[in-house]
C-alpha cells in the first residue's frame, strides 16, 4: 500500500460574491448593467503534507491559506462590483465613476468564461509550489456555468 505522501487529492473551496457587469455589444439584454450572484469553486492537486508535529501535516494546503488567496485575490477584488470592459465604450461614459464607489475596467468583455480566466491567472503564482490548480467552476446563476480544468489545456507535443 502507498502511504499518504504518495496519493495526490484534490481539495476544492467554494466562494460566494455578488457582481454587477454589462457585456458591450452583445446582441441581448446582458448589454445592459446587470448584477450576479456568483459561485466560484477552486479545485487544487497535491500530495499530503506527512511530518510527525508539523502544523500542516496530513494536509495538502491549510483550508484557511487558501481561503486567504482566493479573498485576496478575486473576492475582494469583485465583490460588489461593477466590471466593465476597457476597451469599449463603457469606460468612457461620462459619471460612471462618481456613481458608482467601486468599478473595475477589464481589458476583455466581462462574460463568465473571460472572468474565469482571470480569476485562474489571478491564483495561480499566489499558490503553495507544491500545490497544482486543478479546475475551476463559476457559476454565473444556479443554472448556467463555465468550468476551467488544467487537463484540458495541457499542450501536448505531438
Amino acid at each position: 500500500m502507498e502511504t499518504a505522501s504518495n496519493q495526490y487529492i484534490r481539495v476544492t473551496k467554494v466562494f460566494t460574491f455578488d457582481m454587477a457587469h454589462a457585456l458591450y455589444g452583445y446582441d441581448g439584454p446582458c448589454k445592459n448593467i446587470h448584477g450576479h450572484t456568483y459561485e466560484l469553486s477552486v479545485t487544487l492537486k497535491g500530495k499530503i503534507h506527512q511530518q510527525a508535529n508539523h502544523p500542516k501535516d496530513g494536509m495538502v494546503i491549510d483550508f484557511t491559506d487558501f481561503k486567504r488567496i482566493v479573498k485576496q485575490e478575486i473576492i475582494d477584488v469583485f465583490d460588489h462590483a461593477l466590471v466593465l470592459n476597457a476597451n469599449s465604450a463603457h469606460a468612457n461614459l461620462k459619471g460612471l465613476d462618481e456613481q458608482f464607489e467601486k468599478i473595475n475596467y477589464v481589458p476583455y468583455q466581462p462574460s463568465c468564461e473571460n472572468l474565469l480566466i482571470d480569476f485562474l491567472a489571478r491564483i495561480t503564482n499566489k499558490m503553495p509550489e507544491h500545490i497544482s490548480i486543478n479546475n475551476l467552476k463559476l457559476y454565473e446563476t444556479p443554472t448556467s456555468y463555465a468550468e476551467w480544468y488544467k487537463e484540458d489545456n495541457i499542450v501536448s507535443n505531438q
